[in-house]
């Protein structure tokens, strides 16, 4: 019985595994200051036309998030959210114990707007009492976000803008940036990520590798110091070279881009099978991440396989579906007869 609770239940790419077992018995110099993870940031930076952004290399994306979040606020400063983003609801008070708050804020959508931000702004600066109370200095985002919404390149710019203005930095969570880019109507590059944010990072984890994410910064504010902060957070791994390799390989041949479009062709196929069904969602999603509404009953049928979301009443719960760059076809024929027996 094939699983879709989510999109790293696989373990890597044959590639990758591939180089990592070729290179097995090289000896490197540690701490990512090889030739593997040389030569994968300049691919990095290469594809998101970048050529000054400072880029690093950690394990997961609870580490990257707090460790890019304790670099950027000074000590009374907080970080603002979406009500649903990952830092605040999946992340176990993590930004919190780095010692800065997650000024959360509800969305229709799960994602932050311009207006919004500078309705925050606004209310900040006119508070007579400002000192008293955390100061917001950063934007968090997710591309995707947690219930698989995008933004498209006008709310990115317009977000972009709004923080310039605020003064505040705006950093893009990508741990599923693949399935993003790869999704149907996206109008967003690297490059345009890299243009428009202060920093954000390339998901592996999630997307091809073992482990692993890319963190691209573009403000130099960020950067300064960075490499002490990753140590300083317990980031900085020995064996630097094994996340090098990983995106040495995602990206020498546009292999992450390639594996990001399976994900989407399968997702899009479980969206028409529920549709087909006759079910309602949660969120239109074009991405890996798809949000059927179920009766109580017609999830017990995919319990096990699927990941609840939310009770949405009256005996209904919306319900994820997660493919990745593994999920193959007869795993999609099996959910697809399944589907047509429970609920068609």
């Amino acid at each position: 019985m094939s699983l879709f609770l989510c999109d790293y239940a696989e373990g890597a790419h044959p590639a990758i595994l591939k180089k990592l077992a070729e290179t097995n018995f090289e000896q490197t110099y540690g701490y990512g200051n090889d030739e593997h993870c040389r030569r994968a940031k300049e691919l990095i930076k290469a594809e998101c036309e970048a050529p000054d952004a400072a880029v690093y290399f950690l394990v997961g994306g609870t580490q990257t998030n707090m460790t890019v979040i304790a670099a950027a606020l000074r000590p009374h400063q907080g970080v603002i959210s979406a009500a649903t983003g990952h830092i605040n609801v999946h992340e176990s008070g993590a930004i919190e114990h780095s010692g800065h708050k997650v000024l959360a804020y509800p969305t229709p959508d799960s994602k932050l707007s311009a207006e919004m931000v500078q309705a925050i702004y606004d209310e900040d600066i006119s508070n007579g009492t400002r000192s008293h109370t955390v100061q917001p200095k950063m934007v968090y985002i997710s591309v995707p976000t947690e219930q698989g919404a995008m933004y498209d390149l006008a709310e990115l710019t317009a977000l972009s803008e709004v923080c310039k203005r605020c003064g505040y930095y705006l950093y893009a969570d990508g741990a599923r940036i693949g399935y993003g880019l790869a999704s149907e109507g996206c109008d967003i590059t690297l490059s345009d990520l890299a243009r428009l944010t202060d920093v954000f990072y390339i998901g592996g984890t999630k997307v091809g590798a073992l482990f692993g994410e890319a963190v691209v910064i573009t403000n130099d504010k960020i950067s300064e110091d960075f490499d002490y902060i990753i140590k300083q957070n317990g980031g900085l791994l020995a064996k630097g070279r094994l996340l090098g390799i990983q995106f040495e390989t995602l990206f020498e041949n546009g292999l992450y881009y390639e594996i990001s479009k399976n994900a989407i062709t399968m997702a899009m196929r479980i969206k028409k099978a529920f549709k087909q069904a006759g079910c309602d969602f949660l969120i239109d999603s074009n991405t890996n991440q798809q949000f059927p509404i179920l009766t109580k009953a017609q999830y017990s049928a995919f319990e096990g396989r699927c990941e609840f979301w939310a009770d949405m009443g009256e005996g209904r719960a919306a319900v994820r579906f997660c493919t990745s760059w593994a999920t193959t076809e007869e795993a999609l024929c099996e959910l697809e007869a399944q589907i047509k027996e429970y609920i068609g």
